[in-house]
């Protein structure tokens, strides 16, 4: 590919990264709860004792969302399995729109000089795009929202159904099939062990990336299953030894798994 084609490419990534945290905000976000009308003829009640007007009690559901709203962080409900039940996970902050467009450049870049003037890079970048808007979410509330994965599969399975058809790559086509079934088998199998902290919409991911994976080839899919855990389990030891997190922090592994496809998409 050549240099401007590829500064071109770089640039749109580059675009789609300064949109993802707006996107990713909408989806980390809760409205707070408007407070309910005393029903016609009862008396209202009385605020608790030292609380201000206007303002949730202290410990209300409320008062939560408020107080994190104005920390900059927002409660939102775990879909993990081994959270606390009942317990809200604080969302962090989602990044900035410039980190957002370093990282869109550098995903978009390495796959266009990776695969060069390859039919299947239009799917990849798009699929990139939403994979920049799913990690962000991740990395913020530990929750990889079904809308989103269900948008990639579907970028997935059209644009490579369109590909196989146009090009005769029947084989091709059944080796994406098999490498999404390879994906939801082994996460699933995962998330059901004694103790696992895998949430299926990480099994629902990793049966997305399956698709694209398999379409590159039995190396890239071998490279995509096994890289997004070496990737998590050398970021959870730093964090460990650096005293970031505990042994029973949760953690998120969406973008683990981004960023092995990526990576073994750029090895392909």
């Amino acid at each position: 590919m050549s240099t401007g084609l590829l500064t071109c490419v770089a640039l749109l990534g580059a675009l789609a990264g300064f949109a993802a945290p707006r996107v990713a905000r909408h989806f980390t976000a809760l409205p707070v709860p408007r407070a309910r009308k005393a029903p016609a003829g009862s008396r209202a009640r009385k605020a608790p004792a030292g609380s201000r007007a206007g303002k949730a009690p202290a410990g209300s559901r409320a008062g939560e969302v408020a107080a994190g709203s104005r920390a900059g962080t927002v409660p939102v409900a775990s879909g993990r399995p081994g959270g606390v039940a009942g317990s809200p996970v604080v969302a962090r902050a989602v990044p900035s729109a410039a980190w957002g467009a370093s990282a869109g450049a550098v995903v978009f870049a390495g796959l266009a000089a990776a695969l060069g003037a390859d039919p299947v890079l239009p799917v990849l970048l798009v699929l990139a795009a939403v994979g920049l808007v799913l990690a962000l979410i991740d990395l913020a509330c530990l929750r990889l929202p079904d809308p989103l994965v269900g948008a990639a599969a579907l970028i997935a399975a059209v644009g490579l159904t369109g590909l196989a058809a146009t090009s005769g790559s029947l084989g091709r086509l059944l080796g994406a099939a098999a490498g999404a079934a390879l994906g939801f088998t082994c996460h699933v199998l995962l998330a059901l062990l004694p103790g696992s902290r895998l949430g299926f919409g990480d099994v629902k991911l990793a049966t997305v990336l399956g698709l694209p994976l398999g379409w590159l080839g039995g190396s890239s899919l071998t490279l995509g299953l096994v890289l997004p855990h070496l990737l998590h389990g050398v970021v959870v030891l730093a964090l460990l030894a650096a005293g970031r997190v505990r042994r029973d922090t949760p953690l998120p592994l969406g973008p683990a798994l981004l960023t092995g496809a990526w990576l073994a998409a750029l090895a392909a």
